[in-house]
């Protein structure tokens, strides 16, 4: 038998793309989005066609099976296999033509969804099919799991716009696919014929959601047209390679309406939902309160406690709906932000379902089945019965109008007993489903999670149609096998089995990612910022999903063998810029920062670190040094000829100030403002950047605090809250300074402590409760902590800020909009006239990232994906630069003609002149 390492030589000499049996590209795709997890052999990113043809030859000669992957988002488990995962994304991700007169498009496999949509859009043309993933899932993907999306109810599944597909079986044979018999593989028509009744009977006549196995094989009969393409649609990669697809577009309507429509509970929206079909919707979707956080619950939406969007072509349509439908209250939007707000709820319920409401987590593996949709109010209250039954919790959403259903139920994935009920609970919900004349499978496919249920769905003939089937396409068997037909049991290589037992929270924290993949968009605008080095690279080891999915390797110890030493876990954390976005951003709150630390932390033990980390890393210490030996002057001139050794040469060091903020505070005692007897008393936190690199930011902090009425002190001594350790991963350091610091406040008087650096206010906030968790003094500053503008709406609500009425571009910083949020710097930017939107995305110097060796391409990447383009952009408006994060202000200032300002400055700047103004 071939060897891994003779099939990897063999691939490299006959490929020209890139062929990786490496440890860490295997552990990269060991898992899509599902509960599952298999090790494949390695990996191979073709380069066309022709490389396709190649892998599938080599491999079939050598009995490798093969597995094509997309944007690894299946939930099933069909993207994982043991043999050569073909990743179709890396090169394959071509949009060949659009024809907007024949309203067709010719793609490639790993073309993202919204890549075709945005190419499209300008000829008011739209693909159908979207699934809440769009800004990653692959049309390959799409074709594989025949993927539908809100819109199916207008526009069909994947399988009803799919005209032609280019496909390469295992062994290399090619096809050409489309209606009728020619390019179809041999013995396919043969099959048709001697299996008509089957096809009519056992399949025939089912409805538009029903997906599972080889669902669509009755487009084969000659009264459906003999769909060959068609029937290839949902196939999971089990019969051959899609290598480039022609798919129909649709008119995308010019201003479509969204009618929320509130109901009672869950089964009075479900029971409306089949009767709305008749107005002609483009969108009937469905959730309920316990699936949407709060706010949104309070906010934009109707009075009810379950919802339907439905959306409509034009707001007449929508009108008409609403005075038809028997709901308890209604909105209608027909402003595009507001209908974009409002389906990143829906969209966004992916992620949300993966938390039940006490914070425990919730797995895939029936995440799609549907009903008829008239049955759909009677199956969910039998549904959630079975839940009960069980003692499982679950919120089902979905697409209402066709009866497909989404859920994450919080199985116990773990300890026997919860495999067990696992097991059990799946048969007994295939049965449910049966009953109501449902579907496996809406949308997703089966894969490892149900095809071994698909018997109690269709009868024996038709489960014999489907391996003869397979076996025309794949007779060697090497197609993803394992899928559909002749399947592992459900209950067999779930993903966490891999973990040691009592893994600690590294191990709760990797395991809770899901794959959904949202860490891959690479979506430009709004105020999202995960994940920017993958943005910056487009390499899936520097995706959230992918370091946490190495992470989960390196803990498993099967791939990845060398544990905290691993240089593969290393290389891939490198390029994170602990930007926290992902904490914020992911739906189920990754926090790789944390991770990074922790791994940093243990990779480094017992031995000499890299030169940043001493120097940037215990930057609050050396620059104590510097300020007591009175040394900036000196320090800054000899940083102007060499820059220090282990940091990079592509970038100048900020320069140091000669006035650290505290000293000039301590020189001012007796002329701070006097306040009147019920003035609340703030402190305002001396955090390294301002003390010692921007002390006019803490200078113009007291000015306004002290104008709006609130009495400023300063700690004595230096205080810290450990941001440069955590970030190096000295972690032991790290609590050791912030045990000093806290010493070093026991005596100071409970009061809300105001922090101008986001990144310091963010550590203090989440880091310092969790580095030293069981010391009090920690959680009541944590809880003490605020942002500047925090502390003048809580402790100054009547204070007037000056009118500055003029524009304002920059950016909000990572930390703040991850951890702190901004909704108090909007208000009180509104209320000070300063007008627009800051950038969202990350500025890209990051700290210490930015100055560390081989870093500064990807941060200057960073900077020019959204904040430098925000500058130009609003420069003719002339605006006031806003950047409350040193970094962000050092990036601006060395990358742009522009310099920023903290939001205290511009304040501090509209306040009268009162005595010599403070020079910088």
């Amino acid at each position: 038998m071939t060897s891994p390492g003779e099939l990897e030589r063999t691939l490299r000499s006959q490929l020209r793309g890139e062929v990786d049996f490496g440890a860490a590209a295997r552990a990269l795709t060991t898992m899509d989005a599902s509960n599952y997890r298999r090790v494949p052999a390695g990996v191979v990113a073709p380069r066309d066609a022709g490389d396709v043809a190649a892998a599938l030859r080599i491999c079939a000669d050598a009995g490798f099976p093969v597995v094509p992957r997309g944007g690894g988002t299946s939930i099933a488990g069909q993207a994982t296999g043991v043999g050569v995962v073909l990743d179709l994304t890396r090169h394959m991700n071509a949009l060949v033509s659009v024809d907007p007169v024949a309203r067709t498009a010719v793609v490639q496999p790993g073309l993202v969804l919204d890549r075709l949509r945005d190419a499209v859009r300008p000829y008011g043309l739209a693909f159908g099919p979207d699934p809440s993933t769009h800004a990653r899932c692959t049309l390959g993907g799409m074709i594989g799991n025949n993927a539908c999306g809100a819109h199916s109810v207008a526009w069909g599944t994947t399988a009803d716009n799919v005209a032609e597909l280019a496909v390469t079986a295992y062994g290399g044979s090619s096809y050409r696919l489309g209606t009728g018999w020619a390019g179809a593989p041999g013995g396919l028509r043969e099959l048709v014929a001697g299996n008509l009744a089957v096809l009519r009977t056992g399949l025939a006549g089912g409805f538009s959601r029903r997906i599972s196995g080889y669902g669509g094989l009755d487009a084969l009969l000659p009264e459906r047209g003999v769909g060959v393409a068609r029937a290839f649609c949902g196939s999971e990669g089990t019969l051959g390679v899609v290598t480039e697809a022609v798919v129909r577009l649709v008119e995308a309507p010019r201003a479509p309406v969204l009618a929320v429509l509130g109901y009672a509970d869950e089964s009075a929206a479900a029971d409306a939902a089949a009767g709305l079909l008749g107005a002609g919707p483009l969108t009937v979707e469905g959730m309920a309160r316990d699936l949407v956080p709060g706010a949104a619950a309070a906010g934009p939406l109707p009075r009810g406690d379950a919802w339907l969007f439905v959306e409509m072509r034009d707001e007449g349509a929508a009108r008409s709906l609403v005075r038809g439908a028997d709901a308890v209250d209604s909105l209608l939007v027909t402003d595009p932000a507001g209908q974009r707000a409002l389906w990143r709820i829906r969209e966004d319920a992916a992620g949300t379902a993966t938390r039940t409401p006490d914070g425990g987590m919730a797995w895939p593996g029936w995440e799609d089945c549907a009903v008829p949709p008239a049955r759909l109010g009677a199956y969910l209250r039998e549904f959630r019965a079975l839940l009960a039954a069980h003692g499982l919790r679950g919120t089902p959403y979905g697409h209402f109008g066709e009866g497909c259903v989404h859920v994450r139920i919080d199985f116990d994935l773990v300890n026997p007993a919860g495999i067990a009920r696992f097991r059990s609970f799946s048969g007994e919900l295939a049965d449910l489903v049966v009953s109501h004349g449902g579907s496996l499978s809406g949308e997703h496919g089966d894969g490892r999670a149900r095809a071994e249920l698909l018997p109690r769905m269709y009868g024996p003939e038709v489960i014999a149609l489907f391996g003869a089937y397979k076996d025309v396409w794949d007779p060697a068997g090497g197609m993803n096998p394992g899928m559909l037909v002749r399947p592992a049991r459900l209950d067999e290589n779930l993903r966490f089995a891999a973990l040691p037992p009592g893994g600690g929270e590294l191990s709760e924290g990797v395991a809770r990612c899901v794959g959904v993949a949202k860490c891959r968009t690479t979506e430009v605008g709004g105020p999202g910022v995960m994940c920017p080095s993958y943005r910056a690279t487009g390499e899936e080891l520097h995706s959230t999903r992918g370091r946490a999915r190495l992470l989960h390797e390196m803990l498993a110890g099967e791939v990845v063998t060398d544990g905290w030493r691993s240089r593969e876990v290393a290389e891939a954390l490198d390029l994170c810029l602990s930007c926290k976005g992902c904490r914020s951003d992911c739906p189920v709150g990754v926090d790789m920062a944390a991770y990074k630390a922790e791994f940093l932390h243990h990779h480094w033990s017992g031995r000499i670190r890299p030169p940043a980390h001493y120097l940037l890393g215990g930057l609050p210490r050396l620059l104590r040094t510097v300020a007591l030996l009175r040394a900036a002057a000196p320090l800054n001139a000899a940083a102007r000829r060499l820059p220090p050794p282990g940091l990079t040469r592509d970038r100048p060091l900020p320069p140091l100030a000669r006035t650290p903020f505290t000293r000039w505070w301590r020189s001012r005692a007796g002329e701070s403002r006097p306040q009147g007897p019920g003035a609340t008393a703030v402190t305002l936190w001396p955090d390294t950047f301002t003390e010692y690199l921007s002390p006019h930011t803490g200078r113009a902090a007291v000015r306004v605090l002290e104008a709006a009425g609130l009495e400023v002190t300063v700690p004595r001594g230096p205080v810290c809250c450990g941001l440069t350790y955590v970030s190096t991963g000295r972690l032991d350091r790290a609590r050791t300074v912030l045990r000093r610091t806290l010493t070093r406040l026991e005596g100071a008087p409970d009061r809300p402590v105001v922090v101008l650096e986001p990144s310091c206010a963010a550590a203090l906030r989440t880091d310092l409760p969790a580095l030293l968790p069981d010391d009090p003094r920690a959680h009541r500053l944590a809880a003490a902590v605020r942002t500047f503008a925090e502390a003048l709406e809580q402790y100054a609500p009547h204070w007037r800020p000056p009118r500055l009425d003029r524009p304002v571009a920059g950016q909000t910083h990572c930390h703040q909009h991850a951890v702190l949020g901004d909704a108090a710097d909007r208000r009180l930017r509104e209320r000070a006239g300063l007008t627009g939107e800051l950038s969202g995305g990350c500025c890209g110097l990051a700290g210490n990232f930015g100055f560390e060796p081989g870093h500064h391409a990807v941060s200057v990447a960073c900077a020019r994906e959204q904040l430098l383009p925000s500058l130009d952009a609003a420069r003719d408006s002339g605006p006031a630069i806003l950047a409350d994060g040193f970094s962000c202000r050092t990036q601006i200032a060395q990358l742009s003609p522009y310099r920023a300002h903290h939001l205290a400055e511009l304040l501090a700047d509209g306040l009268p002149i009162e005595g010599p103004a403070d020079s910088p």
